[in-house]
C-alpha cells in the first residue's frame, strides 16, 4: 500500500524582527535563473494586506515578473481567529489552490462549508463564489497559489475539490525504492487542469539524480526537513520554511540531507501549448 503523508506540523514560524546584534548576511539570492527566499526573510516588515480581507496579513513569495517567472503568484497568508474574507479574490480569471500549514480554516463555496485543518487542500476554479474564515483559537496560516486559467475551446473548466494530505496517497517514483514519492492532488491525466500543486517527499539520502531541465516553472516551499538543491550551476542548502522560485529550463536536482524526510509543496504549469503572444485564449 502506498505510503501516505502523516499529519505533520509544517513549518509556519514567520514574522518577528531580528535583533540589532544579528548578522545581515544570509542565504537569500536572486539570479536570472532562480531565487531563494530563506525563512529568515519572511519578517513582519515585509508583509502585505489585501482588499476585503479582515485580520489578515500575507507574505508575497512569488509574483509574475516580465522576463522571469510569469505564470503564477504565491502567498503565505496568516489570518487571525474569526478573520478572513467574503470577497477573497477580485480577479474572475484567477484559479486558486489553498494548502493549510497551521491552524484551520473554513472555505464556503456556493453556500457549502468545507473544513480545512492543517494539511487541508482546496482547488477553486476561476469565477468560483467562495469565502474564507479562520477557525480555532490561534492564527491560521496557508499557502495561496493563484494562476490566470488558460481556457481551451472544447475543454470544460475543472470543478472545485477539497481534500487533504492524509487523503491523497504518496506514489513511489519509478526506480527509487520508495525514497522519492509524490502526492498528486489533481489527476495528472486530466488536461482541464493547467497547473498542478503537489507534495514531494524524499527520505534521507534520496535524490533527484539528474538535472531536470524543462519548460515548466516552479515554486517550491520546503514544508519539512533539509536538502542540498542544484539550482542552475549552484548547489544551495535549503531547509523547512525556505522558498525556491525556478525559471523555466533552470536545471534542478537535490539530495535530501536527513535526519528526517525532506518535503516540499511544488507548483508547476502543465498541459498547455506554449503561448505565442502575451494573451491567452
Amino acid at each position: 500500500m502506498a505510503e501516505q503523508a502523516k499529519r505533520a506540523s509544517y513549518y509556519s514560524a514567520m514574522g518577528g524582527l531580528p535583533g540589532q546584534t544579528e548578522l545581515t548576511t544570509n542565504r537569500a539570492v536572486f539570479t536570472e535563473a532562480y531565487a531563494v527566499l530563506p525563512r529568515g526573510t519572511m519578517r513582519d516588515i515585509v508583509t502585505s494586506l489585501l482588499p476585503f480581507w479582515e485580520q489578515t496579513r500575507l507574505w508575497v513569495i512569488a509574483r509574475p515578473l516580465s522576463g522571469f517567472a510569469e505564470t503564477f503568484s504565491q502567498y503565505i497568508v496568516e489570518v487571525q481567529p474569526g478573520g478572513g474574507s467574503d470577497r477573497p479574490d477580485t480577479d474572475p480569471a484567477a484559479e486558486s489552490v489553498l494548502f493549510v500549514v497551521d491552524g484551520s480554516i473554513t472555505v464556503t463555496l456556493d453556500g457549502q462549508v468545507h473544513e480545512l485543518p492543517t494539511g487541508g487542500y482546496a482547488f477553486l476554479p476561476p469565477g468560483a463564489n467562495w469565502q474564507l474564515r479562520a477557525t480555532g483559537d490561534t492564527a491560521a496560516k496557508f499557502h495561496w497559489i493563484r494562476k490566470a486559467y488558460q481556457r481551451v475551446e472544447g475543454l470544460d473548466v475543472p470543478e472545485a475539490f477539497f481534500t487533504s494530505d492524509e487523503q491523497v496517497p504518496a506514489i513511489e517514483m519509478p526506480d527509487t525504492d520508495g525514497v522519492w514519492r509524490t502526492q498528486r492532488f489533481a489527476d495528472p491525466t486530466d488536461v482541464r487542469h493547467d497547473m498542478h500543486v503537489n507534495i514531494v517527499t524524499f527520505q534521507p539520502g534520496g535524490a533527484i539524480t539528474f538535472p531536470e531541465t524543462h519548460v515548466m516553472e516552479h515554486g517550491l516551499y520546503v514544508l519539512e526537513g533539509k536538502a542540498v538543491y542544484l539550482l542552475n550551476q549552484d548547489w544551495v542548502e535549503v531547509q523547512e520554511g525556505d522558498f525556491m522560485w525556478l525559471r523555466a529550463f533552470c536545471p534542478q536536482a537535490c539530495y535530501a540531507g536527513g535526519p528526517g524526510p525532506f518535503r516540499y509543496l511544488l507548483y508547476k504549469d502543465v498541459n498547455r501549448h506554449a503561448a505565442l503572444s502575451r494573451q491567452f485564449v
